[in-house]
């Protein structure tokens, strides 16, 4: 299974100093839970490396820009971010959207999740639309 991560957040070194000082001094507002619950200010979390590191998956990471050059069409995008994607061959389909994941409250949340849709994949459960509004 291919997984597509993509952050409410923008790429390169302004935009990351800006979101490091958006989540230290106004983490109320920030508006990417994926970003909280992977990275603390300046690093992925330890224990979402070691998850990562054993999934049985291949990942790739892309800021919201990133995903609008790769794939959006003319510039445009129909989905809120922060979102995981399945990848097949070169077409993404939401898996798990902004609402779940802005839901969660933790790491083990997210790695739980995650967790559990690939033990569905790999038992031969293919439908990814199961995952989109599970109850966290």
């Amino acid at each position: 299974m291919n997984l597509v991560f993509v952050y409410n957040a923008d790429s390169g070194v302004f935009n990351t100093l800006t979101d490091i000082a958006h989540k230290l001094f106004s983490p109320e507002t920030y508006q990417c839970n994926l970003c909280n619950l992977t990275h603390g200010y300046f690093q992925a979390r330890e224990e979402w490396m070691t998850f990562l590191d054993d999934l049985d998956a291949d990942i790739e990471f892309l800021h919201r820009d990133e995903y609008v050059r790769l794939y959006g069409k003319d510039g445009e995008v129909d989905v809120d971010f922060p979102a995981i994607f399945v990848k097949n061959q070169d077409e993404l389909k939401l898996w798990i959207d902004n609402k779940v994941i802005n839901k969660m409250s933790s790491t083990d949340d997210l790695m739980e999740m995650i967790r559990a849709a690939l033990l569905r994949n790999q038992a031969g459960v293919d439908d990814e639309d199961d995952f989109l509004n599970m109850p966290v």
